[in-house]
């Protein structure tokens, strides 16, 4: 498409940058308090492609702040059971102050059960049900980072929640689900939808805020999107593809997240940001 108007583009970077400031300013600190450098531990289960760039791109983020990452790879047919005892062993350690497993991890793994694994306090990316618990009811955690992200997209757009009907598409435990729980937190009113959604177009049309996060490219048509609408897209697909028809929606958008350079590097700054602040608490540093 020519001639965007960049008032209309929710660009994430600028804000991804101050954030990962922020978090190398937080390692500063604690390093100079303790001696500690905070450490983010990244397991991948099999060898996704999308999975493997994602991982190293954090740990490449994780090096320009200061932080330490490690990450451990574990092969496809990994078992619950061996992915259980790595989590307890970077559980026990107490030079890891943040763990994260990469989504998605092979379908023979019990997600509940490995998740479960990753004590409250190391739980920088919102994975467990208990960090989930605690978002859904407005206490202090470590949301998951995408749902967390748009958030601080929203405010730095300064975007009216209170009041907004907002649409969020999908229900995954790590960003539909929370992301309907946080926007309710914030005053809006809140449809939660999914695959088996009926009408969904008409309920879309409805919206002032739209969040698309199902995994399909290009799945919320242009027409679904009522003149005025605010436009987050949380997908990433093959070929650089969000899940919302970019062109088509941007006519009747008054703001949309481009993809690339929308939500996933607020989501990356959110993860080593939240990361930082785990660190900080576990060694009894004030941030």
């Amino acid at each position: 498409m020519q001639n965007l108007n960049p008032a209309k583009l929710m660009d994430g970077r600028p804000l991804a940058r101050r954030t990962l400031e922020l978090a190398r300013q937080k390692v500063e600190k604690i390093r100079a308090a303790t001696g500690a450098v905070p450490t983010l531990a990244m397991v991948l289960v099999g060898d996704n492609p999308a999975s493997v760039a994602y991982a190293r791109m954090k740990q490449r983020r994780c090096e320009e702040v200061g932080m330490r990452s490690i990450g451990i790879e574990l092969p496809a047919g990994t078992t619950t059971e061996e992915l259980i005892e790595q989590i307890r062993r970077l559980a026990e350690d107490p030079g890891i102050h943040g763990i994260v497993v990469q989504h998605p991890v092979p379908a023979s793994i019990d997600r509940h059960a490995a998740f479960d694994t990753i004590p409250l306090e190391k739980d920088v990316d919102g994975a467990t049900p208990a960090m989930l618990g605690r978002v859904v009811l407005g206490m202090p955690a470590y949301p998951p980072c995408t749902p967390a992200g748009i958030m601080a997209l929203l405010r730095e757009y300064r975007v009216e929640l209170d009041g907004a009907h907002a649409v969020v598409i999908g229900r995954s435990p790590i960003l539909g689900r929370p992301m309907a729980s946080m926007l309710v937190n914030a005053h809006a009113t809140v449809t939660l939808c999914h695959s088996r959604t009926r009408s969904l177009p008409d309920i879309v049309r409805s919206a002032d805020i739209v969040v698309a996060a199902v995994g399909r490219p290009r799945f919320v048509e242009g027409g679904w999107i009522k003149p005025g609408a605010v436009v987050v897209d949380a997908g990433y697909n093959e070929g650089n593809i969000g899940d919302v028809d970019f062109e088509a929606a941007y006519e009747s958008a008054s703001l949309i997240t481009p993809v690339p350079g929308g939500v996933g590097p607020v989501t990356v700054a959110t993860l080593l940001n939240q990361s930082c602040d785990a660190a900080g608490r576990q060694l009894g540093v004030a941030l």
